[in-house]
């Protein structure tokens, strides 16, 4: 088994002389303790900031305080870290703000184009499949007419019926009006 000494702790990088970061750790626990307040965010930010250290280990100089070295990379790191969650909560806050209230909820317009649906569903065959034609494929009445193989005026009056049924549907009471609204405030 290898020394303490011989350990990526205790040597990270020979040519700087001794690299002891166990004796540190203590002390590198208590201050990203104070910082973070938890526990756990403590043992994440000393594990950044040993990482931080492992890979610019050579920006450290030879008789450099090593404490001195690592409290300023956990302190950077704890600095990065919180303007980086603070900037991520302003985006989502953001988004959130943008997307939350530009949309409302589509459930009443989806319920009253079923029941548009289904009123057009139970037209008669030769209204629906005229206002079909005209209203959705966006023929003319003329066209519609060749396509159905009726008189123009045939069509027209076909069109004329189905969009009057359609609008007295509008007229007659839903039969979801029995349901209440709960939670909209003036009950």
């Amino acid at each position: 088994m290898r020394s303490l000494s011989g350990s990526v702790y205790a040597g990270m990088d020979r040519k700087h002389g001794p690299f002891d970061i166990i004796a540190q750790l203590a002390s590198l626990k208590r201050y990203a303790r104070s910082l973070v307040r938890n526990n756990a965010d403590a043992e994440d930010l000393v594990q950044d900031t040993l990482l931080r250290a492992y890979e610019r280990r050579a920006t450290f100089r030879k008789g450099a305080n090593l404490r001195t070295w690592l409290f300023t990379i956990l302190h950077n790191t704890h600095v990065d870290t919180k303007r980086s969650s603070v900037s991520r909560i302003r985006r989502d806050d953001a988004v959130a703000a943008e997307r939350g209230y530009q949309y409302p909820a589509a459930q009443e317009h989806a319920v009253h184009l079923r029941q548009v649906r289904d009123a057009f569903m139970q037209l008669p065959a030769e209204q629906r499949e005229a206002l079909h034609l005209i209203a959705v494929e966006d023929l003319s009445y003329q066209q519609a007419a060749e396509t159905l193989g009726v008189p123009l005026g045939t069509l027209m009056s076909r069109v004329s019926r189905a969009r009057a049924a359609l609008r007295s549907f509008e007229d007659i009471p839903t039969k979801f009006a029995h349901l209440k609204l709960v939670g909209g405030g003036n009950d």
